[in-house]
């Protein structure tokens, strides 16, 4: 019988994912005014690695206080958040998983009642949204900075992968897309000009880490909108963020405009073949409605992607790699913390 490709492992320069599923970042907006870990991170996170999870992407988190999606974000904008920080990713790898976290900065998106609203353009999301205003090149130089600080604090926390939220309408996906991008200067206009500040993103995290530590894009591969970017262009910008230095690319989608699209187990699955199929061989993380085991193997064996991310039905079920072995006739991943299992006797 042919074993599961779901609970099989996966190296990748020197980390062994002990199976292919992802809890993936999923804004919880639990945090205090302050972006700290509270106790309910280290449970919720927690949980899930018990349940063996082979890596979590830890939530976005604000690597500047402007550029936080809600007034209680986690936040890594200052070094006051390493040891909370700290305690986090040591619960997470406490129960053999590796720990990520997703690093993101929400630009036009930004909680309404903050600090002023900067993008790429003086474009508004939504009515309910504000006005931002047009980074300066010193705008755009400091969130690139404010990115590579952050990156160097949760390296120093302990955190394993680093995911740049490049998807979802925020910043560094509002300089990706015409639809949010009306520059004229060499951040705006071509394909090229709007992967600039992506690209200097990357190679700042990149060479301010340890090699060791991986290095993950999360991408809206379509926009959903006649205005927004090409497939052929998204692959584009896939190929160059893996030569600035990305490890992983995570295929998401949408998040430029305001429209919902219609939504079916597997829906993204396509993109995440394209793009992986452009790559050759980068892994690629597929997302979307990924709920039931069978669909998750299914989508590693037709060679989708390489990684399935389960993310709201681990809300609903935090046991779901369990259940997701019995289907599958795998062993079921039961763990114990890694304090214990070495333990001299």
């Amino acid at each position: 019988m042919i074993g599961s490709l779901l609970f099989s492992p996966y190296k990748l320069r020197g980390t062994t994912f002990k199976n292919r599923i992802v809890l993936p970042p999923m804004c919880q907006w639990l945090s205090d005014a302050q972006g700290a870990v509270l106790p309910y991170h280290l449970a919720h996170y927690g949980q899930r690695a018990i349940a063996g999870t082979a890596m979590i992407i830890v939530e976005a988190t604000a690597v500047e206080e402007r550029g936080r999606i809600s007034g209680r974000d986690l936040g890594l904008w200052s070094d006051k958040h390493v040891e909370g920080m700290s305690r986090l990713a040591e619960t997470i790898a406490e129960f053999g998983c590796v720990p990520g976290i997703q690093l993101g900065h929400a630009g036009r998106k930004a909680w309404i009642d903050g600090p002023r609203a900067v993008a790429p353009s003086a474009v508004q999301f939504s009515h309910e949204h504000q006005l931002p205003e047009a980074m300066s090149m010193h705008d755009i130089e400091q969130a690139a900075h404010a990115f590579r600080d952050a990156a160097v604090r949760a390296s120093d926390a302990g955190f394993r992968l680093l995911e740049m939220h490049a998807a979802h309408g925020y910043l560094i996906h509002q300089f990706l897309s015409p639809i949010s991008n009306k520059r004229t200067d060499e951040f705006g206009g071509s394909t090229e000009n709007r992967l600039r500040f992506a690209l200097m993103v990357a190679r700042e995290i990149r060479s301010a880490v340890p090699p060791e530590v991986l290095l993950a894009a999360r991408v809206s591969a379509t926009e959903y909108h006649e205005e927004g970017y090409s497939m052929d262009e998204m692959t584009l910008m896939c190929r160059q963020l893996v030569e600035a230095g990305c490890d992983i690319i995570h295929v998401s989608s949408g998040g430029s405009v305001s429209t919902a699209p219609s939504q079916w187990p597997g829906y993204q699955l396509g993109y995440a073949a394209k793009i992986r199929s452009a790559l050759l061989d980068v892994p690629v993380i597929g997302v979307g409605r990924l709920e039931s085991a069978e669909l998750a193997e299914f989508a590693l064996r037709e060679g989708f992607c390489d990684f399935v991310a389960v993310g709201r039905e681990m809300l609903r079920n935090p046991n779901w790699p369990s259940h997701a072995a019995l289907r599958l006739s795998a062993k079921v991943p039961v763990v114990e913390p890694l304090a214990k299992q070495f333990q001299p006797e």
